[in-house]
């Protein structure tokens, strides 16, 4: 039997990166749907699971993307209510790439640092991507520091972080001055910045001085970066007597996960890959 993942979009295109990642990871049949709400979802998810029969409802399969997280977050969960007893499909939500980057920047971490009791900050840490990476590593033992320009934001991921982890060692932190942002920085070992393109969140000159840091990762691609210093292509590149990597050097690991996960959904009929499910494919690797 052929296998189908239906792409549910929030966004009014269906992304073309995650169509072709699709069909890079063995899909057989791809049914792509754009400005997809959870008001209109159900007739969608009704075609899903009645046209094949329970044994072969692992055949089929939902991937939900778009650039909007939240939205994407909202209609994995009418997707998940539309399900009933043996009536469901195996569903992966990674919008805008926000599960499978954080897993693949944590595991570029853990590489090269004990996870358990480290020190870390992310910054931008309440953007999606940032904030996903934060609950990863703080359900790896560490102490985040959930860097915002802002503390009273950082202070409400935070307690997103909480509501999932409940012994989550999360501690907001503003950044939006340089004072505040050395703050931060003091004592961590490894720096995380997740912000947006082109916006440059620390310098090269201040990453140099950090005497306790072993490991720095830069999730923007695009120029100026959000770590001075540190190159798109870097891959544990040491600069400073510190292990840099860049968007690309990280993005190997990110397209290794996504095509492993959207693989394992056609394993059984009722898994949810979110956060914590995407990281643990990521491990698996």
């Amino acid at each position: 039997m052929r296998k189908i993942l239906i792409q549910l979009d929030t966004d009014p295109q269906p992304s073309v990166f995650d169509r072709v990642v699709a069909i890079d990871s063995g899909v057989d049949e791809l049914f792509s749907y754009g400005g997809v709400t959870p008001e209109n979802v159900v007739g969608l998810i009704h075609g899903a699971i009645f046209t094949r029969g329970v044994p072969d409802l692992k055949n089929t399969a939902i991937f939900i993307g778009g650039s909007n997280v939240a939205a994407g977050e909202q209609l994995l969960a009418k997707v998940q209510k539309t399900f009933f007893g043996p009536m469901r499909v195996s569903t992966m939500m990674d919008s805008n790439g926000s599960n499978t980057t954080a897993a693949a920047a944590v595991l570029a971490c853990r590489k090269h640092v004990p996870l358990t009791g480290a020190s870390v900050l992310i910054l931008a840490g309440t953007g999606p991507v940032g904030h996903r990476a934060a609950q990863i590593l703080t359900a790896e033992g560490a102490e985040v520091r959930v860097g915002s320009r802002t503390r009273d934001k950082a202070e409400q991921t935070c307690f997103a972080i909480a509501k999932v982890l409940c012994a989550a060692r999360v501690i907001p932190v503003a950044t939006g001055t340089d004072a505040e942002l050395g703050e931060a920085c003091d004592g961590v070992s490894l720096i995380i910045a997740a912000g947006a393109a082109g916006i440059e969140l620390l310098s090269a000159e201040l990453r140099a001085s950090l005497k306790s840091l072993r490991v720095a990762v830069d999730l923007n691609a695009v120029p100026p970066l959000g770590i001075g210093g540190i190159e798109v292509m870097d891959k544990a590149k040491d600069r400073d007597g510190q292990l840099c990597y860049g968007a690309i050097g990280i993005g190997g690991t990110k397209m290794k996960i996504h095509r492993a996960a959207v693989a394992r959904l056609f394993e059984s009929n009722d898994q949810v890959l979110d956060t914590a499910a995407i990281y643990a494919i990521g491990q698996s690797l």
